[in-house]
């Protein structure tokens, strides 16, 4: 890649972040792996995420203010459009990254000729306490796997755009990314995994998915609507997801 055409681009949605940001920030600026553009979309905060961002003037930071509101699909959509890098990374903006995670990752994209790769992470609280073991990243994801439930955390993802295109974020209510890894998975011979630790996922009081009986309609509707599957169907694989969710997270 030539001086002005990074190798990795990194996307981030934001929206009402200003407690966490910080931390995400401080962690992308701190990896190992510096040869980033990092485009953070902030989908009209009524927070102070938009100043704490602006305070950080690296360059490799491009931010983009949209002026109303659109949704996480949207609003990654954004940036992947306007990223110049080989590779996509995703961070969410209230995850961390340890400092080899990017550096890791692009190894051994590189290093064993694959397309995509995601990795094991931490599941901390909103103060970054541990609250769940660390959840073990599954080798050689497949389309038909995903159906069952999702493994991929899109913090820990990257894939090779030079190997597969632009992967975009379906618009689908609350399972967007969920939708987008279905659709990767169809392109890449597998999503592999590394084993290892390198990304913190906070798990938020506030968060959507603690309502489990939203989260099986939504997921139901996953199968029925965007993947079309029959009625028999997306009510197998919905109830599939459900028990595979009560064996990740004690919980759907």
């Amino acid at each position: 890649m030539s001086n002005n055409q990074p190798l990795v681009s990194i996307i981030t949605a934001c929206y009402n972040s200003e407690n966490f940001i910080t931390d995400t920030i401080e962690s992308v600026l701190k990896q190992t792996y510096t040869d980033w553009e990092w485009i953070i979309i902030d989908d009209h905060s009524k927070d102070n995420s938009v100043e704490i961002i602006k305070r950080y003037t690296d360059d490799r930071i491009k931010l983009i203010l949209l002026d109303e509101n659109h949704g996480a699909a949207k609003t990654r959509n954004y940036g992947i459009e306007r990223a110049r890098g080989r590779y996509i990374a995703f961070i969410d903006s209230d995850d961390i990254w340890l400092p080899n995670a990017l550096e890791e990752r692009i190894n051994f994209l590189k290093n064993n000729n694959e397309e995509a790769v995601y990795t094991s992470y931490k599941r901390v609280n909103e103060k970054l306490e541990s609250c769940l073991d660390d959840f073990i990243a599954e080798d050689n994801i497949t389309y038909n796997r995903l159906l069952k439930n999702c493994p991929v955390f899109i913090s820990t993802l990257v894939y090779d755009t030079q190997r597969i295109g632009k992967i975009f974020i379906p618009d689908v209510r609350r399972r967007e990314d969920y939708a987008m890894i279905l659709n990767l998975s169809k392109v890449v011979r597998k999503i592999k995994a590394i084993p290892r630790s390198l990304v913190i996922y906070r798990i938020r009081n506030n968060s959507y998915s603690r309502n489990k009986w939203l989260m099986f309609k939504l997921q139901f509707f996953v199968y029925y609507k965007f993947l079309n599957l029959s009625l028999f169907k997306s009510l197998y694989y919905t109830t599939l997801w459900a028990f595979n969710g009560l064996k990740k997270y004690g919980r759907i």
